[in-house]
This record gives structure tokens, sequence and C-alpha cells, in this order.
């Protein structure tokens, strides 16, 4: 398998962008497509590349954005005041075309016990309209497959599911392995694109009372042996996240063969 290595930017460059489209994709998922003249010059990676997304405020006229040399653009964006600092969050490029300049970005539809739409950025989504502003600052991949991986397993749950994708179809024909991934409904999945050796099993919550990730990491579980000499990357809410790393290690897979991030973190985990 070709060598895939995490690439971070130098200097990571911000492109601002506006909404051109929306997409109810799935129940749970929303797709925004946005565009805009810099946004050609992304430099994507495919994989599962991942960027910064800022959202102006609603009272905002216009966009702000942290001014910013290098990398260092942290501290800037904190000195801009709350009242005007945008809103700023973590996702993945759901799909790119450079020759349009247009990038896909999907984002969990969430919702409270009352059926309300939860998160700011997954109410902007469902409201996003043609010509809403954003910016995205580039931030790379993470998934980082050793060239002799023998076999490569993939676990997430929804957050995870445009990286898994994208994963997939960026993946070497010849790749073998798995993903299993994790959606709170079933007309969720989808359709995707990977190599024939890959298998893809969908996990479908149908509990909405349990935490996103639990039944993945139960599907991971029953997994009884892995080869040593392949590679993990294991995403979503942390306890998956983290009690997965944990239960490919106990099955002898190598700490610095597993890539594991936990996007977010349940009310449930945050409470204990």
């Amino acid at each position: 398998m070709a060598k895939v290595r995490r690439l971070m930017p130098q200097q990571p460059g911000m492109f601002r962008a506006r909404v051109v489209r929306t997409e109810r994709v799935s129940p749970s998922m929303q797709r925004v497509t946005v565009a805009g003249a810099g946004l050609a010059e992304f430099p994507w990676l495919g994989y599962d590349h991942w960027f910064r997304l800022f959202l102006q405020l609603p009272q905002q006229r216009r966009l702000r954005l942290p001014e910013y040399t290098g990398s260092q653009w942290w501290q800037p964006y904190l000195a801009i005041p709350e009242h005007e600092r945008p809103h700023c969050a973590n996702y993945s490029v759901a799909d790119f075309r450079q020759r349009a300049a247009e990038m896909d970005i999907d984002f969990v539809v969430h919702r409270d016990p009352g059926g309300e739409i939860e998160g700011r950025a997954a109410i902007w989504a469902c409201q996003a309209a043609p010509g809403d502003a954003l910016a995205v600052l580039d931030q790379g991949i993470l998934f980082n497959c050793p060239h002799d991986a023998s076999e490569v397993t993939i676990v997430a749950d929804e957050t995870g599911l445009p990286a898994a994708a994208g994963i997939l179809r960026s993946l070497p024909g010849e790749t073998v392995g798995r993903l299993i991934q994790e959606v709170p409904t079933a007309a969720d999945r989808r359709v995707l694109d990977g190599p024939a050796g890959v298998t893809v099993s969908w996990v479908v919550r149908r509990d909405n009372t349990s935490v996103p990730g639990a039944a993945a990491l139960r599907e991971l579980r029953r997994l009884a042996s892995t080869d040593a000499a392949g590679y993990a990357f294991v995403v979503g809410e942390s306890t998956l996240a983290t009690e997965g790393r944990r239960h490919l290690h106990r099955l002898g897979m190598p700490k610095d063969r597993i890539t594991f991030s936990g996007f977010w973190k349940h009310e449930a985990a945050q409470a204990a």
C-alpha cells in the first residue's frame, strides 16, 4: 500500500467562500456546497482532509477573520471581541471540485429530545442560503497509514462519516480491510465508493437515547483478532475513539498504527 503521510501545511491557508446551494442528503446529514475564486487553490489531499470552518455571526454584516502570519491563528482569533468573533468548528471535506472551486461540507443534524435541531453549526447549515459568507482554514489530513500496512480498519460514528467516505474513496485499489460505520437511522446509509477488498458494515443506532458511537464500539469489540501489521483509524465521539483504540491495542495492534480522534464528547461522558 502506498505510504500516506500526515500532512499539515507549514502556513495553513485561509480561504473565503460563499454558500451556493444546500441539500438534505439523508435524515441526519445536511450538505452545504460552497464556492469562491480563491477556493480553487485549496490543496485538497483526499482522504480525511479537514479544516476549521469560520461562520459569520447572525448580527454581523461582514465575516471577520483573525489576522495572523504563519500558523499562529488561535491567539489572534481569541483577540477578536466576543461579539464579533466568528463561530469556529472542525469539519472534513465531503468532496472538492477544483475546476469549479466548489467544496461540499456535510453537517450532522443533531436534535434535542423535543426534536429541535441543536448545535450552532448544524442550525446554520439547515438555514444557510446562497450568498452566506464563511471561511475555511486548511489543516491537512490525519489518516497516516504505513506503507507496509496489511489491512485497514476504519471505525466511525456519523460525525466521522465524511472522513470515512473520503478515506475509502482515496485508498489504493488493492487495499483490504473493513469499515464499521454507525448512523442514527437506516435511511442514513449510502453507497460508498472504495476498494472491493474493504467491507462496509453499517451499524444503525435505532435507540435515540443511546450514546452515539456506542453501537460502533460494540461492533468493533466483536473483532476477536487483528493483524499487528495492519492500521486503524477510529474517530467520532470521544469514548468510541479512546476505547476503540484500547481494544485494538489489546488485540495486538501497536499504538503507533492506530490513529484515533475524539471529534466531540457526549454530555453523558462529560458528566462522568
